[in-house]
Protein backbone atom coordinates (compact mmCIF):
# COMPACT_ATOMS: atom_id res chain seq x y z
CA UNK A 1 0.00 0.00 0.00
CA UNK A 2 1.26 3.44 -0.90
CA UNK A 3 1.49 5.92 1.93
CA UNK A 4 -0.10 8.65 -0.19
CA UNK A 5 -2.50 9.20 -3.06
CA UNK A 6 -1.85 12.07 -5.46
CA UNK A 7 -3.58 13.62 -8.47
CA UNK A 8 -2.68 16.40 -10.85
CA UNK A 9 -5.32 18.91 -11.83
CA UNK A 10 -5.73 21.45 -14.59
CA UNK A 11 -7.35 23.78 -12.04
CA UNK A 12 -5.38 26.64 -10.62
CA UNK A 13 -4.38 26.46 -6.97
CA UNK A 14 -7.31 28.44 -5.54
CA UNK A 15 -9.90 26.56 -7.61
CA UNK A 16 -8.40 23.21 -6.57
CA UNK A 17 -8.45 24.18 -2.90
CA UNK A 18 -12.06 25.35 -3.15
CA UNK A 19 -13.08 22.16 -4.98
CA UNK A 20 -11.34 20.03 -2.36
CA UNK A 21 -13.01 21.70 0.62
CA UNK A 22 -16.40 21.32 -1.09
CA UNK A 23 -15.72 17.67 -1.96
CA UNK A 24 -14.69 16.65 1.56
CA UNK A 25 -17.76 18.40 2.98
CA UNK A 26 -19.96 16.55 0.49
CA UNK A 27 -18.45 13.31 1.81
CA UNK A 28 -19.34 14.18 5.42
CA UNK A 29 -15.94 15.40 6.55
CA UNK A 30 -15.25 18.72 8.21
CA UNK A 31 -12.29 20.92 7.42
CA UNK A 32 -10.72 21.57 10.82
CA UNK A 33 -7.89 23.81 9.72
CA UNK A 34 -5.97 24.91 6.68
CA UNK A 35 -2.27 25.55 7.21
CA UNK A 36 -0.91 28.11 4.76
CA UNK A 37 2.68 26.93 4.37
CA UNK A 38 3.50 29.61 1.80
CA UNK A 39 2.41 32.38 4.22
CA UNK A 40 4.33 30.83 7.11
CA UNK A 41 7.49 30.65 5.02
CA UNK A 42 7.00 34.22 3.83
CA UNK A 43 6.86 35.42 7.45
CA UNK A 44 10.36 34.01 7.80
CA UNK A 45 11.59 35.57 4.57
CA UNK A 46 11.43 32.36 2.54
CA UNK A 47 9.62 32.32 -0.79
CA UNK A 48 7.81 29.26 -2.08
CA UNK A 49 4.93 28.36 -4.39
CA UNK A 50 1.42 28.01 -2.92
CA UNK A 51 1.12 25.10 -0.49
CA UNK A 52 -1.71 24.41 1.94
CA UNK A 53 -2.23 21.52 4.31
CA UNK A 54 -5.92 20.79 4.81
CA UNK A 55 -6.82 18.91 7.99
CA UNK A 56 -10.12 17.01 7.74
CA UNK A 57 -12.09 14.85 10.14
CA UNK A 58 -15.32 12.89 10.45
CA UNK A 59 -16.17 12.51 14.13
CA UNK A 60 -17.85 9.11 13.67
CA UNK A 61 -14.72 7.58 12.12
CA UNK A 62 -12.40 9.39 14.52
CA UNK A 63 -14.30 8.04 17.53
CA UNK A 64 -14.14 4.49 16.21
CA UNK A 65 -10.39 4.76 15.65
CA UNK A 66 -9.70 6.28 19.07
CA UNK A 67 -11.90 3.67 20.75
CA UNK A 68 -9.59 1.01 19.34
CA UNK A 69 -6.31 2.71 20.29
CA UNK A 70 -5.87 6.18 21.76
CA UNK A 71 -2.43 6.51 20.17
CA UNK A 72 -4.08 6.58 16.73
CA UNK A 73 -4.65 10.24 17.56
CA UNK A 74 -0.97 10.78 16.79
CA UNK A 75 -1.90 10.33 13.12
CA UNK A 76 -5.09 12.40 13.18
CA UNK A 77 -6.68 14.38 11.66
CA UNK A 78 -6.40 13.25 8.04
CA UNK A 79 -4.28 15.55 5.89
CA UNK A 80 -4.66 16.53 2.28
CA UNK A 81 -2.12 18.86 0.68
CA UNK A 82 -2.82 21.22 -2.20
CA UNK A 83 0.27 22.70 -3.79
CA UNK A 84 1.91 23.79 -6.98
CA UNK A 85 5.13 22.38 -8.35
CA UNK A 86 6.61 23.63 -11.59
CA UNK A 87 3.37 25.40 -12.46
CA UNK A 88 1.31 22.21 -11.96
CA UNK A 89 -1.37 22.06 -9.24
CA UNK A 90 -1.34 18.83 -7.25
CA UNK A 91 -3.54 17.35 -4.53
CA UNK A 92 -2.06 14.69 -2.24
CA UNK A 93 -3.75 12.64 0.49
CA UNK A 94 -1.77 11.00 3.29
CA UNK A 95 -3.13 7.44 3.20
CA UNK A 96 -5.52 6.73 6.09
CA UNK A 97 -5.07 3.05 5.21
CA UNK A 98 -1.57 3.22 6.65
CA UNK A 99 -3.10 3.47 10.15
CA UNK A 100 -3.70 -0.27 10.04
CA UNK A 101 0.01 -0.84 9.48
CA UNK A 102 1.13 1.61 12.17
CA UNK A 103 -1.33 0.18 14.71
CA UNK A 104 -1.73 -3.52 13.79
CA UNK A 105 -3.11 -4.41 17.23
CA UNK A 106 -6.06 -2.03 16.76
CA UNK A 107 -7.71 -3.90 13.90
CA UNK A 108 -8.19 -0.77 11.81
CA UNK A 109 -8.03 -2.37 8.36
CA UNK A 110 -11.71 -2.02 7.49
CA UNK A 111 -12.21 1.38 9.09
CA UNK A 112 -9.03 2.90 7.67
CA UNK A 113 -9.79 1.44 4.24
CA UNK A 114 -13.27 2.95 4.29
CA UNK A 115 -11.96 6.39 5.24
CA UNK A 116 -9.31 6.16 2.54
CA UNK A 117 -11.89 5.26 -0.11
CA UNK A 118 -14.06 8.21 0.87
CA UNK A 119 -11.19 10.70 0.89
CA UNK A 120 -9.79 9.41 -2.42
CA UNK A 121 -13.23 9.97 -3.89
CA UNK A 122 -13.14 13.55 -2.58
CA UNK A 123 -9.66 14.12 -4.02
CA UNK A 124 -10.80 12.73 -7.38
CA UNK A 125 -13.88 14.98 -7.31
CA UNK A 126 -11.66 18.00 -6.63
CA UNK A 127 -9.47 17.18 -9.61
Amino acid sequence: MDWYYEVMTAKDFDAALEALTAAVAAEGFRVLHIHDVQATFKEKGVERDPYKIVEVCNVRYAKQALDRDLLVGLMMPCRINVFTDGGQTRIALASPGMLAQFFPQAGLEGLAGEVESILRRAVDAAR
